[in-house]
């Protein structure tokens, strides 16, 4: 990929990064954190709360039990190794507990002094290019408050949401430095019958019209949803044998045939051209944005995982999105 681009205008997968047994398994524990990396992931979505003074993975109430340090290791002798240091990764790290200022401080701690030394932090509040960040994590902070105790105070804490609002079903958007920034986290979703609303609403946010807007757009969608009545895995992986009309499939083959469909120009592809009133021929669509799933392994032997790489080969043309 050119170094020109911007992370906008590009696809990347994600994941939660971790297993989270067992009311919120988001992961398979044959998918580690460097097995994710060899398989494409470069959004990391990592969430965090402090135990005895520690920073701990932690899913909404149920422990992970990995430190944070611990995870800076295994992304430094990533992004330092010879497959890893020209690639770079995005680490969204949310809070999930009260202790605010704390919080903010021990990330500090950990960015400024931990595993991965200072520069390979990228921590301004802006969309970079991908040459300005290969072989470096980019912060994007859902913590922290008004910035107190970071050098440059907001503008020096990564990215940083200016809202976020709890699991909107028809999604938001927050404008950063010029860009639009289009999200959807809509996880709570009363039951698995909600399961082709959950795929039709994550998948969209990701086509991006052409010609492009007359603003830069960055798309973040969340895959993974849950309820009582829909558990993390029956969500991402459906359940049955949907094939043969019993059982119900799950997002991630969902959003996988729909890919393949605008590849092929089916019929999402006549929909998309219709759409954004394109001439014959038409040219491919623009899949782009970050996208994060659960059950990393799953995406990958039902083909999601390459279809989402592969998107950000296709729908290019020079002189646009920093492609050259």
């Amino acid at each position: 990929m050119p170094s020109t681009l911007p992370l906008s205008s590009l696809l990347l997968p994600g994941g939660v990064a971790f297993y989270g047994w067992p009311i919120s398994q988001c992961q398979d524990p044959n998918s580690p954190l460097a097995t994710q990396f060899s398989l494409g992931i470069r959004v990391l979505d990592i969430r965090l709360a402090i135990v005895n003074g520690i920073l701990i993975s932690y899913h909404g109430i149920y422990p992970q039990k990995l430190p944070f340090l611990d995870i800076l290791t295994t992304v430094k002798t990533f992004l330092t190794s010879t497959d890893g240091q020209t690639e770079t990764l995005v680490m969204s790290i949310k809070q999930e507990d009260q202790a605010s200022l704390l919080f903010s401080q021990l990330v500090h701690e950990a960015v400024y002094h931990g595993p991965c030394e200072e520069d390979m932090w990228f921590l301004e509040n802006r969309i970079p290019t991908l040459g300005e960040v290969r072989g470096k994590i980019v912060l994007f902070s859902r913590f922290g408050g008004d910035g107190e105790g970071w050098e440059d105070g907001l503008e020096g804490l990564g990215i940083h949401p200016t809202t976020w609002p709890d699991s909107e079903e028809d999604g938001f958007e927050w404008w950063l430095k010029g860009t639009q920034v289009k999200t959807h986290d809509w996880y709570s979703i009363g039951s698995f019958l909600s399961i082709p609303e959950k795929a039709t609403k994550a998948s969209q946010i990701l086509l991006q019209p052409r010609p492009p807007s007359e603003f830069p757009v960055l798309s973040i969608t969340y895959l993974s949803a849950s309820s009582l009545l829909a558990l993390p895995h029956t969500v991402s992986c459906g359940f049955g044998f949907p094939s043969w009309g019993l059982g119900i499939e799950g997002v991630n083959s969902r959003i996988g045939k729909w890919i393949l469909s605008l590849f092929s120009g089916e019929t999402e592809m006549k929909e998309f051209k219709e759409y954004h009133a394109l001439p014959d021929p038409v040219v491919e669509p623009r899949l782009r944005g970050w996208c994060l799933m659960d059950f990393i392994s799953h995406t990958n032997d039902v083909g999601l995982l390459g279809l989402l790489v592969e998107c950000n080969y296709r729908g290019r043309a020079a002189g646009e999105e920093g492609w050259t």
